[in-house]
């Protein structure tokens, strides 16, 4: 073969490896890497813009009922994840006093009674007794041991619900997938997207941190069937998933699109009415024997039709 032939041919392959590679890093750290729980303060609050949900700083972000009565005595001290701030920063607006947050410009003061360390952090905080209430979605098995083992016995209580997602870049031709072929993918059963329909391409199957509420929720989901460890390809396109409101609503990133499961859209009909088959509940947890009156207190605040319209409000699907 032609020397100069071979290395056109060798230099538009490397040019549209390059290709595939650049669209597929501005995805990473445009929308994905922002949905990846990291383990240090830094990166978590790097997830999402933590002073657009400051209670009484009037950003305009979050829903509250300012009529509400303000708790009297000892306060809850409330965490939660970072997908459900909008949701527990419209709870704090509503019934805790104004200077009972304090916020430094980056983060939340040792002192103030709201805290936001995302899911892990705030399942470890309920467990040893940083926290009284946390809103988050439900525990891994090992976030239930650890609470056994501090001797701590979580009750969870129902207060909204959201859908679990799957997304791709929005020019993936692939606009649904099927559970079973989700579980396939993740599993590492299928690994090209041909074979659900779209191109000739690998899948690359993104996870995020063990412990983080959409890890657990994604572990839920696959069941029985392990869950391949994290792969990336060079050239593939890659597939990732959160909750609905983090993605529209806390996020607001262009350039991806959400899968439709089992045929069925991911939206606020869909959810209420049971039909999206990755639908996951919203809890407040505390601690069974709790004995402070205002944590059982701002939980029948939650579950009011204030709570309630908090909850619907901040884009989330109340409880009937």
């Amino acid at each position: 073969m032609d020397k100069k032939k071979l290395a056109w041919q060798i230099a538009i392959l490397a040019l549209a490896v390059l290709c595939f590679a650049g669209i597929n890093i501005w995805f990473y750290e445009a929308f994905v890497k922002k949905v990846i729980s990291h383990h240090t303060p830094g990166m978590q609050a790097m997830s999402v813009e933590v002073k657009d949900y400051v209670p009484f700083a009037g950003t305009g972000h979050i829903s509250s009922v300012p009529e509400a009565k303000d708790l009297e005595g000892t306060l809850p001290r409330i965490d939660g994840a970072a997908a459900l701030l909008p949701v527990y920063a419209g709870f704090v607006e509503s019934v805790y006093p104004e200077d009972s947050v304090v916020f430094d410009g980056e983060g939340f003061a040792p002192e103030s009674y709201m805290q936001y360390t995302n899911t892990r952090g705030a399942y470890q905080a309920i467990a040893e007794g940083d926290a009284d209430i946390i809103i988050c979605a439900a525990p891994s098995d090992e976030q239930i041991k650890y609470a056994e083992e501090m001797g701590v016995e979580l009750e969870m209580v129902p207060i909204g619900m959201d859908a679990f997602v799957f997304i791709v870049n929005s020019s993936n031709p692939v606009d649904g997938l099927t559970l079973e072929q989700i579980r396939g993918i993740y599993s590492g059963q299928i690994d090209n997207w041909s074979e659900v329909g779209g191109d000739n391409m690998p899948i690359a199957a993104l996870r995020r941190n063990e412990g983080s509420g959409s890890q657990t929720a994604l572990e839920s989901l696959m069941g029985d069937i392990p869950v391949r460890a994290d792969y990336t390809t060079l050239g593939a396109s890659p597939i990732g998933f959160s909750f609905r409101y983090y993605v529209t609503g806390m996020l607001k990133e262009g350039g991806v699109k959400m899968l439709a499961v089992d045929g069925v859209e991911p939206d606020i009909t869909s959810i209420a009415n049971g039909t999206y088959p990755a639908t996951e509940y919203i809890y407040a947890i505390y601690r069974r024997g709790e004995t402070n009156p205002n944590v059982t207190g701002l939980i029948d605040f939650m579950l009011s039709p204030e709570g309630q319209a908090i909850v619907e409000r901040s884009g989330y699907v109340p409880i009937e």
